[in-house]
């Protein structure tokens, strides 16, 4: 098989959707002799900053020098970003070998109890963290947490970032609804921390924590203030999933102790591509990053334009997924644009262009907001521009990154990130 044949068999896996439940996961990894058990995990879920926090945790424990996994979804390009060990992306060959091994395990399945994309890579990584012997993983969550494929493991840790609203035809159409879900990782007897600061989200998560018998950390604005490591990643939010970070690390130290050092090499050398991250090039001009595809996205890139590029109004390129609550999106951008460009997502989920460039029109009637038939013809609208947004999506951002040779991957392979949810789970 070669690396192709492996991402082709990957993408028919998108056929069977998304499916919630862990009964598939807990039968597959068992088929490969549990490779979980032989691991230590810091579990991840929350709707937003999950994979910022993620990353600084995985800097933290690095910088002591530890062996560190690392899970996170979606991928911005290449599909191996999903699968690292110590901030290296896994092999071709070792996706080909992975791939190779679970194949004909799959048949082990009835079809309509087949295996998703994510319960097959969930498998993967347990199986390649285990083989890396890594000291420690950070496993992100993929949607929600109580039913997601991550779920059959007992961290030392349970750690959810926030709650707002995004897949709601999933998790639930209130944060209390939602917070059940993300506040299904929390594991009897073992650390939880949240930085969630909604009432009705915490007070679920309150609840389920003393059910548990799980002691639960709160960790709120109050505590972002007193950071005093500076974090390279861009934005105020940014100090509390810092400060959240801060705090597992400080729960665990008994189990994995970390030096000051450590955590303030970690802290300040963190890395997360697409989420605030801005790019500089010889002849002055910036572009800035950011995958904000829901309204509480939006409003953290909306401040930090505010705070961190006072008295610029950058030139925005838009494009969004249909099922995202993209109006809401456009109505918290418009007023900090000077023009706005909307662009389809290459994606079939993608919303119209043009629909999008209305919606920043009746938000904001005096901005110019335009079409482009793509993400390259709008970068050459702007060429002169001095400072651009992209966002909207992370499957944009992908291709800026891809695009403007900004990628550690050679080749796309976003498709990978679509799914599509049988008609009876809808």
């Amino acid at each position: 098989m070669t690396y192709t044949e492996a991402i082709q068999f990957l993408y028919g896996l998108r056929l069977f959707g998304a499916k919630f439940g862990l009964e598939n996961t807990i039968k597959l990894a068992a088929l490969v002799d549990n490779p979980h058990e032989k691991l230590r995990f810091i579990h991840v879920a929350g709707t937003n900053g999950k994979g910022s926090t993620c990353a600084m945790l995985d800097s933290i424990y690095r910088a002591d020098g530890l062996r560190v996994g690392l899970f996170t979804s979606p991928h911005l390009v290449s599909f191996r970003e999903r699968i690292q060990v110590n901030r290296q992306l896994i092999s071709e060959t070792e996706v080909v070998e992975l791939v190779t091994e679970l194949q004909p395990l799959l048949k082990e399945f009835p079809t309509d109890h087949h295996p998703t994309f994510f319960e097959v890579v969930a498998v993967m990584a347990l199986q390649y963290f285990a083989a890396q012997r890594c000291d420690l993983v950070i496993w992100e969550t993929g949607l929600g947490g109580r039913l997601d494929a991550t779920n059959i493991v007992t961290p030392l840790a349970s750690v959810i970032t926030n709650i707002a609203f995004d897949h709601q035809q999933w998790l639930g159409d209130t944060l209390a609804k939602i917070a059940a879900e993300k506040a299904g990782i929390i594991k009897p007897g073992v650390p939880a921390l949240t930085a969630t600061d909604a009432p009705e989200s915490l007070q679920v998560i309150e609840h389920v924590a003393r059910e548990k018998n799980a002691p639960l950390t709160r960790v709120d604005s109050v505590h972002a203030s007193r950071i005093t490591h500076h974090a390279s990643l861009l934005g105020d939010h940014q100090k509390l999933n810092a400060a959240l970070a801060l705090a597992t690390v400080q729960v665990l130290q008994h189990q994995i102790p970390v030096s000051e050092a450590a955590i303030h090499t970690g802290l300040s050398t963190v890395s997360w591509p697409g989420r605030l991250q801005l790019l500089e090039f010889p002849d002055g001009r910036k572009i800035l990053l950011d995958g904000a595809h829901n309204a509480a996205g939006a409003k953290v890139l909306r401040a930090a334009l505010e705070k961190d590029f006072i008295n610029t109004r950058p030139l925005f390129i838009f494009g969004a997924l249909a099922d995202k609550k993209w109006e809401e999106i456009c109505q918290i951008l418009a007023p900090v644009a000077s023009q706005v460009i909307t662009v389809p997502v290459a994606s079939e989920r993608t919303a119209s262009a043009a629909e999008l460039a209305a919606a920043f029109k009746t938000a904001h009637p005096e901005l110019n907001a335009f079409t482009a038939a793509s993400l390259p013809e709008a970068l050459i609208t702007c060429k002169n521009a001095p400072f651009v947004v992209i966002t909207g999506s992370l499957y944009l951002v992908g291709e800026a990154l891809e695009h403007l040779g900004f990628s550690p991957a050679s080749t796309s392979e976003r498709g990978l990130n679509e799914w599509t949810a049988p008609k009876n789970q809808q």
